[in-house]
């Protein structure tokens, strides 16, 4: 079933959203944008724990990602970093209840690139050129550092420590997370200097910082979730990859107070549940009799929903004395404060069709879901009185047009199943639709784990794509 969610928690500067322009592997989603789409959600499992069990499937435990170089950061050359990357675990140690891990990075597109503009632009070809070209290998842009540790304190509690650094950059990236698991709750504790944020049109923000307290609760039986939070921003945020453009106004300084109730419902149409019943008693059967994916494998048609409220309180707005200001001023069309308190409300509604049991090598997994969300319900009602007209109000805020997600996914052969996801913008009715963001991406499940499966997906519109393993997630 579709993660709905992620209606809920995207409403919160805590929701991690897949990237490989950190060595973490994610940045956060920006609140108040659009909901993000079920495959760019970042996976559950620590970025340093997929690369431990990369080393048994990747010829010397070196993953490749893709990912296009900042503007900003070589202006007069926009590809001499190269989008591709190496990355490898070069260290791990662990002696429980304490673990600690390195992760190295290397840019081979950039040294090619800075070579081959050596040779190029030398006059005549002689010793001292190749002697030029040899100190691009020790150019400290070509890699980057991730370290990252974690210590258990107790069963219900652990303390994540990460700090990165990439060599074209001089400021290091910082982060501390402490969870800690009630028996209906859980309690998240997050600080980072500075921490990266993507919006619904893939340009990434720098926060100097950022702090987040949040309680939420596990669904209950009923469908019922709620999350309270406290959420701070400091200093102005940074454009990475946006060359124009106003930051998003929930990024500009300030302290923030959150909370949000959902309610979640599922009807099933109809459904297999032999497929579930003859697992339960496979205990001593052969391990072909078992699915690729227990989350995949029962044929079903049916329908779920969710509908929640989230309520905004701005104790302390900084965008007032910020510098942000002033630039904001230029831009007439943009509103330069932040409402102190707002209240609003969202909804999703989700058709999902599945076909076989993922169990047979060949034909026996055809899974549809297409998802209506409705982000804002005032911005919606206020775009339909408008007649889906296009004006400065509406345009203001992004998640006034519904989205449509779609996402297909068919078995290949065996474990190997091809997928896409994309997300249609349902803006006027002159323009119908436009697709908002596209990804693709090649799934290979591991029966032994259940359902787990490592994903090579790529974003045409973002230009990036990595590898990631996620554990019982859609």
């Amino acid at each position: 079933m579709a993660n709905l969610r992620t209606a809920m928690d995207s409403a919160f500067w805590d929701l991690n959203v897949s990237s490989p322009q950190t060595i973490e592997g994610c940045a956060k989603a920006v609140p108040g944008d659009p909901f993000p789409m079920d495959a760019t959600v970042s996976s559950k499992a620590l970025r340093i724990q997929q690369f431990s069990f990369f080393r048994n499937g990747f010829p010397l435990g070196i993953v490749p990602s893709l990912s296009p170089t900042s503007p900003s950061l070589s202006p007069t050359s926009p590809k001499s970093f190269g989008s591709f990357s190496l990355q490898s675990l070069a260290l791990k140690i662990s002696n429980h209840p304490w673990w600690f891990g390195l992760i190295g990075q290397f840019r081979p597109g950039k040294l090619f690139a800075d070579i081959k503009n050596e040779i190029s632009n030398a006059d005549e070809f002689e010793l001292s050129t190749l002697k030029d070209a040899a100190k691009h290998f020790i150019d400290k842009s070509l890699f980057s550092l991730g370290l990252f540790s974690q210590i258990s304190i107790s069963d219900s509690t652990s303390i994540l420590l990460s700090m990165e650094g990439h060599g074209e950059k001089k400021r290091r990236r910082k982060k501390m997370m402490i969870f800690h698991q009630l028996p209906d709750h859980d309690i998240t504790l997050e600080a980072a200097w500075p921490q990266l944020f993507i919006d619904h049109k893939g340009k990434y923000w720098d926060v100097p910082v950022s702090l987040s307290l949040d309680l939420s609760s596990l669904k209950s039986d009923s469908g019922l979730r709620y999350r309270v939070g406290i959420h701070k921003n400091g200093g102005d945020p940074e454009a990475v990859n946006a060359i124009d453009g106003n930051s998003p106004l929930s990024l500009l300084p300030g302290l923030c107070a959150k909370a949000a109730l959902s309610y979640e419902k599922i009807k099933y149409l109809w459904r297999d549940n032999e497929a579930a019943e003859s697992l339960k008693q496979a205990t001593d059967k052969e391990a072909t009799s078992y699915p690729y994916d227990v989350r995949l494998m029962e044929p079903q048609s049916a329908l779920s929903g969710i509908i929640g409220g989230a309520c905004t309180a701005w104790i302390w707005d900084g965008s007032s004395c910020s510098s942000v200001d002033s630039r904001e001023d230029l831009d007439s069309s943009r509103p330069s404060k932040r409402s102190p308190l707002n209240a609003d409300l969202f909804g999703s509604v989700c058709y999902t069709f599945q076909h076989g049991k993922f169990i047979n090598d060949y034909g026996d997994l055809t899974r549809l879901d297409a998802r209506l969300d409705i982000c804002s319900a005032p911005g919606f009602v206020k775009k339909v009185l408008n007649g889906f007209r296009s004006s400065a109000d509406v345009n203001e805020l992004p998640s006034a047009s519904p989205r449509l997600n779609l996402t297909f996914q068919q078995q290949v052969a065996g474990p190997i199943v091809f997928r896409t996801d994309s997300r249609i913008s349902l803006e006027s009715f002159s323009k119908m639709f436009q697709i908002e963001d596209y990804v693709c991406s090649l799934s290979y499940s591991f029966r032994l784990l259940q359902s787990g499966k490592v994903v090579a997906w790529y974003s045409p519109k973002r230009k990036e794509g990595m590898f990631e393993l996620r554990l019982f997630e859609f």
